[in-house]
């Protein structure tokens, strides 16, 4: 059984609101002897603010949070800006201390928590590597062992005598998440490295920290607003609201649960007033509607019909309809659509389309449904989470669980029978 390297008890941290000072003693006794003394107003208050000197406003940027990492495991820790993922992070990087709780470490921590966090602007980035392998406890001889892949990986071998500070937002992510990545630690957090740098380089992070997992047996901690990322990675979730968990398991329930809290308003259909839904003064969308294509549940093998309802109001509009069904995520499972009419203009009226899904193609879990207007509409009208809809999983042939993908099709094996073969292997 892997031993746990992270253990967090009761863990809080709590910042006061309002100013705390003037930035000089002085002013200080000053301010407390005319406010707490005399009773007279803040003699250092800026013209049009409220005095919040000696306020006990404060809030929690984390409450009570408990949890159990071990050796070995990718957790992404999710949530809405201001959740408390940063904060958290923070704090099992030292960086800041606690209000309350405990937090226990095995091992050195390497971690990212922004672009560049430990470098001297001053220093190279040669010596800024070295720099950060001190900080981890690590020797000289270490440091040089890796140097070379950590320049090969960041890709700033033309500048890495340079100082930093000249370095571009991209250069220096690279050698920070290099730095990071390559130096040898048990714990690795990283904190929003896929937000800064091309394809390419996000594709290089995905894949250094699987290895840091897989191959090296350390403890990924990283935080991402990528779902997609988050589930590629991380078998595991942690999912932060208001400071408080709200969720801590499989990753894929985890990112399922957080992208259901962020559209609590996509319905399974969605209907406008006259002159109110997407489209223009010409032509617009009147309802758009899923339901299931059998029986009264969304299914892998129920199959789906999509509804959609419009009005053509102007002699000659040409009107293309076409739609995307995406993840939560934003992966683009099938994106599909319809030139009214051949593409020739349209008499001005009311029209339905729908359009039948085959069952046994979508796997279970959660899509959105978006809806462009085209044809005459210049330019192309997009709209964005329209409608949306569940599957549910449902055996097919002798498959009992629920496997993982976006595609669930039934496919046809077949099987030959080609030889015999002996008893003995020797023979």
């Amino acid at each position: 059984m892997k031993e746990t390297v992270i253990q967090v008890q009761h863990l809080s941290k709590k910042y006061r609101l309002g100013e705390i000072g003037t930035g000089a003693l002085s002013q200080d006794i000053e301010r407390w002897w005319k406010m707490r003394v005399m009773g007279q107003e803040d003699p250092f208050l800026k013209v049009g603010n409220t005095s919040t000197a000696g306020t006990s406003g404060s809030v929690y940027s984390l409450k009570d949070i408990s949890f159990e990492i071990k050796q070995g495991e990718a957790v992404g820790i999710i949530g809405k800006n201001g959740a408390g993922k940063s904060t958290l992070l923070k704090l099992l990087s030292r960086v800041t201390a606690p209000t309350s709780g405990h937090i226990r470490l095995k091992g050195r921590v390497a971690s990212m928590l922004e672009i560049g966090t430990g470098f001297h602007p001053e220093l190279t980035g040669r010596e800024n590597i070295y720099l950060n392998g001190a900080i981890l406890g690590m020797n000289r001889r270490e440091i040089d062992r890796k140097l070379d892949e950590i320049i090969d990986f960041s890709g700033v071998e033309q500048y890495i005598d340079t100082p930093v500070k000249r370095y571009s937002s991209g250069m220096y992510v690279r050698l920070a998440f290099g730095v990071a990545a390559h130096l040898e630690s048990e714990i690795l957090i990283i904190d929003e490295v896929l937000a800064v740098g091309d394809a390419e380089f996000q594709r290089k992070c995905l894949g250094k920290m699987g290895d840091a997992k897989t191959k090296d047996g350390r403890t990924v901690l990283f935080v991402s607003h990528n779902m997609a990322a988050v589930t590629t990675l991380c078998q595991r979730a942690i999912l932060l609201e208001k400071g408080e968990m709200a969720f801590d398991g499989p990753a894929r329930e985890g990112v399922e649960q957080y992208l259901q809290s962020n559209n609590p308003d996509v319905n399974q259909e969605k209907s406008w007033l006259p002159g109110e839904g997407p489209g223009d003064y010409r032509g617009q969308l009147s309802q758009v509607m899923v339901a299931p294509a059998s029986g009264n549940i969304f299914s892998v093998s129920a199959g789906l019909r999509l509804d959609f309802r419009l009005v053509s109001r102007t002699p000659g509009l040409r009107i293309n309809l076409a739609f995307e069904i995406i993840t939560p995520d934003q992966i683009l499972v099938l994106q599909h659509g319809i030139a009214l009419a051949d593409g020739k203009a349209v008499e001005p009226g009311n029209y339905e389309i729908s359009v039948d899904i085959p069952g046994n193609l979508l796997n279970k879990g959660q899509y959105l449904v978006n809806v462009w207007l085209g044809g005459s509409f210049r330019p192309v009208k997009r709209f964005e989470n329209v409608i949306g809809f569940t599957i549910e999983h449902t055996q097919i042939d002798h498959i009992m669980v629920a496997l993982p993908g976006i595609l669930r099709p039934v496919l046809e094996y077949q099987l030959k029978f080609t030889s015999s073969v002996s008893d003995s292997p020797n023979e």
